[in-house]
């Protein structure tokens, strides 16, 4: 098992920043890689980031390319997601989770076991 707890989401004016945080704790954290998704209202969740256990590959949704930035801290338990550049579209709840990283399936959030409660962000034009 894997628990996972996200932080930093908020209220911002568009374009601006916010750093979204999520602590793991349970089995080794450094065995999953790790994705961030987001769910705004009626829509389904979607994919927005994945960081490998190592951090030697990461991937973005087309979406947030150039304006977001994922990273990981092993040492600590911790997966990242810097916002930029924010658009009142980016307007969700952003959840964290763990998937094993040989899995390639990364887009889809049924490949993911383990997730956050999530935290919402709120961009307003």
């Amino acid at each position: 098992q894997v628990q996972l707890v996200e932080s930093g989401g908020g209220w911002v004016q568009a374009g601006g920043s916010l750093s979204l945080a999520c602590i793991a704790s349970g089995r080794a954290f450094s065995d999953y890689a790790m994705g961030w998704f987001r769910q705004a209202p009626g829509k389904e969740r979607e994919f927005v980031s994945r960081i490998s256990r190592s951090s030697g590959l990461i991937l973005y949704d087309d979406s947030v390319k150039g304006r977001f930035t994922i990273s990981r801290d092993n040492a600590k338990n911790m997966v990242y997601l810097q916002m930029n550049s924010l658009k009142p579209e980016d307007t969700a709840v952003y959840y964290c989770a763990a998937t094993p990283d040989y899995r390639t399936t990364y887009r889809r959030p049924d490949a993911y076991d383990y997730w956050g409660q999530g935290t919402q962000v709120t961009v307003s034009s």
